[in-house]
C-alpha cells in the first residue's frame, strides 16, 4: 500500500450498514481472483465486516510476463529476479463485539510473520471507508508499496507465506461461522 500507516482504532459508524449493503451490491466475483473469491465470499457474509479489495499476490518473471497470473513460482534456479504485486485483503470492519473480536483476530494473522505480514490502514481507504484495515503480504522493507523486486530465493519465501496468510484467513473464517466467535 503505498499511503500504509499504523491501524487506527475503531470509530463509531452510523452508515455502516448501508455502505456495506452498496459495496456488496457492486461487488462481483469476476473482480476477485479465482483462488480466493469463495474466501472473500465468506468473509463478506458476516455481517460485521465486509471486503473493499483483494489480491492473490502476483509473481511476474522473466517466464511469467502475465501481471495477472495465478500459477506458483517454476522451481528453477534461472530467474534472476521477480516482480511481486502483493497479496492483501482491505476489510472494512463495524464497531461492534464480534467487528473487535474480527479486529484482534486479523492483527493476530499479522503476528505469524510480521517481517512478511502486516496489518495497517492505508489514509486513502480511510477516506473513503472509516474503519478499512488491510491485511498484507510484503517484505516489510517494501510494506510502503504495492509490488516489490524480489531475488528468486525471497519470492519463493514470500510464495510460501501468502500461501499460509490464505490458510489462516480461511481457519479464521472457519472459527467463525463455526460459532467460535473467541478466536
Amino acid at each position: 500500500m503505498e499511503t500504509f500507516t499504523e491501524p487506527r482504532a475503531l470509530v463509531e459508524n452510523p452508515h455502516y450498514r448501508d455502505q456495506r449493503r452498496k459495496t456488496l451490491a457492486s461487488l462481483d466475483d469476476d473482480m476477485i481472483d479465482g483462488p480466493i473469491v469463495e474466501l472473500i465470499s465468506a468473509f463478506n457474509k458476516l455481517p460485521y465486516c465486509f471486503t473493499l479489495q483483494s489480491c492473490y499476490g502476483h509473481f511476474v518473471h522473466s517466464g511469467q510476463k502475465d501481471p495477472q497470473n495465478l500459477a506458483p513460482l517454476p522451481l528453477t534456479g534461472t530467474i534472476a529476479g521477480v516482480e511481486y504485486r502483493i497479496a492483501y485483503v482491505v476489510f472494512c470492519i463495524e464497531n461492534s463485539k464480534l467487528g473487535r473480536m474480527l479486529y484482534d483476530a486479523l492483527r493476530g494473522i499479522a503476528d505469524i510473520d510480521p517481517d512478511n505480514i502486516q496489518f495497517c490502514c492505508a489514509e486513502w481507504f480511510w477516506e473513503r471507508q472509516v474503519n478499512s484495515y488491510a491485511l498484507q503480504v510484503e517484505p516489510d522493507r517494501f510494506k510502503l508499496e504495492d509490488q516489490a523486486m524480489l531475488d528468486y530465493t525471497e519470492a519463493l519465501k514470500i510464495e510460501k507465506i501468502r500461501n499460509e496468510f490464505f490458510v489462516q484467513l480461511e481457519e479464521l473464517l472457519k472459527k467463525r461461522q463455526g460459532g467460535d466467535e473467541t478466536v
